[in-house]
């Protein structure tokens, strides 16, 4: 969906000049997106027609997995490659990126980005108080749920716990299908807990570990826990991406679904199983005094720092970040705009009826450490999955993770210095 979007702006801005390795521009995307159902290629190969002095546009094809994605930019990157002129990166991504000098700096579109967007996606784009991203689509999960087996969504993860476990039984389909395996989708799904009960991983300013002495974060691992053991979760949990979660669902073998925004589209294909039967609400709240928070996501635009287009790759993203441009992202491919007014929009309504619920929910998103983190996002999370894991495996008990967690965050940190 992403190429599809960026080759229709792409071919609107650029005209000229040497670009790429190869004399192209290109974009680096995960496969999903690069193939979008042919249609990416397609205008590529239109718009290179139409303009055979260049630069043309061709996309790189990445692997699916975001993580994957990850590991072969920061390769060429690393070795200061001019392969790779647009990148696409996960929010989490921008700091450790921008923290080993691989961006270009953005600050010069700053202040009109800042002035008409959420604060959160803005966030996600900035380091050590600089503009190195410009932000494409915004996300957080929230739950979805059968219309046709429950009359409305649960409130509190232990409503939904006693609601998914009784209709479950009673249609002998799963009660809940979330994110289990050990990546960083776990850490989202926990995160998501701990939130939901107040608790956090570090102070305001990130410089101090937290959750160890926090009641929230033993109550969120032990929830993960006994799901698992009384069959809350669907089987085969602990090794659950997206997809499968989706899948799930979609075949109507679960009551909930804890998943992002672009679920919603594929359950009401009409093929699918589920059409017709699916509501969406905010994550449920971890108890009465909880909040319902669900975790930032999205997708922001970067330009490489060793690009040999870098004007017209900065004068991409000042398109690309214009309402006009946001507006058509969000009826031509369901992007979840980073500009407020957008929700109000009667044509992008039209096309997604239901996106108005969302602002709240995007506004409300909390995001990931990554910004305080940088470079060692990537390390931080995976000693999080790892800690949860074992605790879902059974190899260590809820306590003797968090507390060994605990004190590999403190050392990471260096006492606060990350």
């Amino acid at each position: 969906m992403l190429g599809t979007a960026l080759v229709l702006i792409a071919a609107s801005l650029l005209s000229g000049g040497e670009a790429g390795a190869h004399g192209d521009l290109v974009w680096a995307t995960g496969a999903m997106d690069a193939r979008a159902g042919g249609a990416a290629q397609d205008i590529v190969e239109a718009w290179n027609q139409l303009h055979p002095s260049g630069p043309k546009v061709r996309i790189e094809a990445l692997p699916d997995s975001p993580g994957d994605q990850r590991q072969q930019m920061a390769i060429e990157l690393a070795a200061k490659s001019s392969e790779f002129d647009l990148l696409y990166l996960d929010v989490v991504w921008t700091g450790e990126f921008a923290e080993r000098g691989w961006l270009a700096d953005l600050e010069d579109i700053r202040a009109r980005i800042k002035d008409v967007s959420l604060q959160g996606p803005v966030q996600s784009a900035t380091w050590k108080g600089r503009l190195w991203a410009a932000p494409l689509t915004t996300d957080a999960a929230f739950l979805y749920y059968r219309t046709d087996l429950v009359d409305h969504p649960p409130k509190t993860w232990k409503e939904l716990a006693e609601v998914g476990l009784r209709v479950g039984k009673e249609h002998g389909i799963a009660p809940f299908v979330g994110q289990g395996a050990p990546y960083e989708g776990m850490v989202v799904n926990y995160l998501e807990y701990l939130w939901g009960s107040g608790g956090d991983l570090f102070n305001s300013d990130g410089t101090k570990v937290q959750f160890g002495n926090d009641p929230s974060a033993l109550t969120a691992l032990e929830f993960m826990r006994n799901s698992l053991q009384s069959g809350l979760y669907a089987p085969g949990f602990n090794t659950m991406k997206e997809e499968d979660a989706r899948n799930v669902f979609q075949s109507g073998n679960a009551v909930f679904m804890r998943n992002w925004p672009y679920a919603w589209a594929l359950s009401q294909a009409p093929d699918s199983p589920t059409k017709g039967k699916v509501g969406v609400s905010a994550l449920p709240k971890g108890g009465s005094d909880g909040k319902n928070t669900g975790t930032l996501g999205g997708w922001n635009w970067a330009v490489n720092k060793y690009s040999k287009n870098t004007k017209a790759a900065v004068d991409l993203a000042k398109y690309l970040t214009s309402p006009e441009e946001q507006k058509r992202a969000a009826i031509e491919v369901s992007f979840n705009p980073t500009i407020p007014a957008l929700y109000k929009d009667k044509d992008i309504l039209a096309k997604n009826p239901f996106i108005g619920e969302l602002l709240s929910t995007f506004t409300n998103a909390v995001a990931r450490p990554s910004r305080v983190t940088g470079s060692k996002y990537n390390q931080v999370s995976s000693e999080f999955w790892n800690a949860v894991h074992e605790t879902l495996s059974g190899k260590s008990q809820a306590e003797e993770s968090l507390a060994k967690l605990e004190k590999t965050l403190t050392r990471l940190s260096r006492n606060g210095k990350w």
